[in-house]
Order: structure tokens, then C-alpha cells, then sequence
């Protein structure tokens, strides 16, 4: 079985994230999607919904889906880095092969990421294009892992959580339900988050 292992702040969840893995599965670059939330301590981010909240929202977003899993793995008491993360789930799933699932521009700071030589190394990323220039600028500057790099035959729009994270402070009700499953929105509205 190939596993994706999809990292993020998921902050808010939106309707782009479920579509990346669905889309991941239709296509058959891998048969489970493993939705992993980064934990309150991840140092890039200061403006994080709690973990419990966060993961409430996935488990809302992605309860009719069958091949969509959702982990509290990284909601630890310290940080924990893509890495370690993959060696976790290698370990639950010993016979699979696993993927790491990663916007094309996120590959801009993936030598700043722990240990990502051996990431690159032992595992192989999936990789959603966000844009042509980008693509080739990651094929040049990761020639050597070209073999542990696939380029997924699709693109993501540029929604954002943080355009989201603005239509809630601005009230913007069309573009809100546009990005948002309804059951994520209703959550969000009834206890008020994002509302500092």
C-alpha cells in the first residue's frame, strides 16, 4: 500500500486540503492520506488554533471519507519535526510505502527542515504544483533526489487558510462557504474562533 502523510498547519482546514487528498487517492499516487496536524509548538507558527480544535475541525472536514485518516501524532509536548514523523509512521506500517505530501511551494524551505537529507534519502515526496516556474526551479535544485520526487499531475488553487483566517475577521460569508465545508464553517461561527 502507498501511504501520503499530509502535513500542515490546517489552520483553518479548508475545502482545498480534502480536495488535494482525494484527488491524491482518485489518481492513485497513493491508496491512504494520513492528515497530520503540526502541534501547538511548531516554532514557524504563532497563531495556531489549539491542537483539539484543530483536529476537531479535520475529523468534521473528513468524516465521510473512507481513505482519509486524521493524527493527533504531532500534538506533543515539544516539537516534532517531518522526520521523525515519517520514521512514526514507517514503523505502524512497516510493509507500505510512504510518501510525504507537500506543496510545490513549500520545497523553498526544505533545506531549512531537520534532518531533510535523510528525508529525501529514505522517503519520497509527493509534490502538488503550484506553479510551472517553480516546478522547474525544484527539478534543478534537487537534481540528486529527482528519483525520491513526484511531481503529482495536478494543480492546487491558491486558497489560503490565512485568506480564510481574513474573510472571518471581514464577515465575507461568499468566499467563507466557497472555501469552507459547512460543518467546518457552523463549527467555526458557534464558538467563535479566529475572533482575535
Amino acid at each position: 500500500m502507498k501511504i501520503g502523510i499530509f502535513g500542515g498547519s490546517f489552520n483553518p482546514p479548508h475545502k482545498m486540503h480534502k480536495s488535494i487528498a482525494k484527488e491524491l487517492i482518485k489518481k492513485k499516487y497513493v491508496d491512504l492520506v494520513i492528515i497530520v496536524p503540526t502541534g501547538i509548538k511548531y516554532h514557524y507558527k504563532n497563531n495556531l488554533l489549539e491542537n483539539d480544535i484543530r483536529y476537531r475541525l479535520l475529523k468534521e472536514m473528513t468524516k465521510k471519507e473512507e481513505n482519509i485518516l486524521v493524527s493527533k501524532y504531532e500534538f506533543q509536548e515539544k516539537e516534532v519535526f517531518t522526520y521523525e514523523t515519517m520514521e512514526y509512521y514507517q514503523k505502524q506500517y512497516p510493509n507500505d510505502e510512504l510518501y510525504f505530501i507537500c506543496g510545490s511551494d513549500n520545497m523553498k524551505y526544505l533545506k531549512e527542515w531537520k534532518d531533510w537529507e535523510k528525508l529525501l534519502d529514505k522517503y519520497k515526496l509527493l509534490v502538488i504544483p503550484r506553479n510551472t516556474k517553480k516546478v522547474e526551479e525544484i527539478k534543478k535544485e534537487f537534481a540528486p533526489y529527482l528519483d525520491h520526487i513526484v511531481l503529482a499531475n495536478m494543480e492546487a488553487n491558491d486558497i489560503s487558510s490565512t485568506i480564510i483566517r481574513n474573510a472571518l475577521k471581514e464577515n465575507n460569508n461568499e468566499l467563507l462557504k466557497k472555501y469552507l465545508d459547512k460543518e467546518v464553517l457552523e463549527d467555526i461561527v458557534l464558538n467563535h474562533l479566529y475572533q482575535n
